[in-house]
């Protein structure tokens, strides 16, 4: 009988079976197959080519107990359901999930992900993960605060309001998003511009209103600026910028960075008899299925989610391995993406 035959009647084969056949430690054995140390890559090699030949499987649950550790990581997204729900589910959060699953699992992690829930907080505390990433992130967010008082690094994607240098992000370029954004409707003669953005005290509507006012300022014109409960959705925001339009008729031009408050907007000029582009031009920061449904369809920003979620992965698994020289790491510039609710025909 054969060491192969002998192995196959304990069962399957382990570091150690493998350790024996490649004339090493089971510790490189170990450091060979998670990627977590180095080893020469001739021996690397060897102990992969064994693993393989050996049939071997890794028993994830006892490595788990060894080392204390899930690995795995948890996607939130602190948008509410009135935002991240419709169209949104396979949107923004989808394709950046897809990203960082595929990334997280080439350095052996598993990816979680934590839907936004509509009447409760996410249950952060019953998940078992070594980090969390988490999606443009408010001002005190409570999900992060519990994540940090239970001494899990977490990543945002969007920079965090007050939190400094604590919390290591990927920056969305908000800002730069603003500046094309509202440079796309003065380039389509829009010259009374007005700004819809969220209540909260998020990044993105913190950078888009500075890069506003700066417009209105230089141009000499009244800001009109509506911040609406993200929990509204797209009904509140209809409402609610109808409003905004009535009162301010000499608006040609709206600037929403968020998809469901631009389909509102859209609503809101149909319902007051506004033509969109003649009358109002409309564009939104997110290029997803709300955008892409709405009628017209709205002009946006293609963010590039899929290098966004690869930098905050990165980020991420540097950060569980006390890697901490990097606290930050930059987006690409977004590229427009010009459609009907913008662009004057012929």
């Amino acid at each position: 009988m054969d060491d192969s035959q002998g192995r196959s009647r304990r069962g399957r084969a382990t570091i150690v079976d493998i350790a024996r056949e490649v004339g090493v430690s089971p510790a490189t054995v170990s450091n060979a197959l998670n990627g977590r140390r180095y080893v020469e890559a001739a021996t690397g090699a060897r102990i992969k080519e064994a693993a393989a030949r050996l049939g071997y499987r890794p028993n994830f649950r006892a490595q788990h107990l060894r080392t204390g550790r899930a690995d795995t990581i948890a996607l939130l997204s602190s948008m509410p359901f009135a935002i991240a729900a419709g169209p949104s589910r396979l949107g923004f959060l989808m394709e950046v999930a897809a990203v960082a699953a595929a990334s997280a699992l080439e350095r052996g992690m598993a990816l979680v992900l934590v839907p936004p829930l509509e009447k409760a907080s996410i249950p952060v505390s019953k998940l078992s993960v070594d980090g969390a990433i988490v999606i443009e992130p408010a001002a005190g967010d409570p999900d992060i605060a519990w994540l940090r008082s239970a001494g899990l690094p977490v990543v945002a994607i969007g920079k965090q309001p007050g939190a400094g240098a604590d919390i290591p992000y990927v920056d969305l370029q908000s800002g730069g998003s603003a500046e094309i954004m509202i440079g796309h409707l003065r380039e389509q003669s829009a010259r009374r511009i007005g700004l819809v953005i969220g209540l909260a005290e998020r990044n993105s509507y913190v950078e888009t209103e500075a890069v506003y006012r700066k417009y209105a300022e230089s141009c000499g014109v009244e800001p009109a600026i509506l911040k609406l409960d993200e929990r509204e959705g797209e009904e509140g925001a209809h409402r609610a910028i109808a409003g905004l339009l009535s009162e301010r008729p000499e608006l040609d031009g709206l600037c929403v960075p968020v998809d469901a408050f631009a389909v509102g907007a859209n609503d809101a000029a149909a319902e007051l008899g506004l033509r969109v582009p003649h009358d109002l031009r409309i564009v939104t920061r997110y290029d997803g299925l709300r955008a892409r449904q709405a009628q017209p369809p709205l002009t946006a920003l293609d963010l590039h989610l899929d290098k966004v979620a690869a930098l905050a992965v990165d980020l991420l698994l540097a950060s569980i391995r006390g890697n901490m020289e990097e606290t930050s790491a930059q987006g690409p510039l977004p590229t427009l993406i010009p459609r009907a609710s913008s662009v004057l025909p012929g």
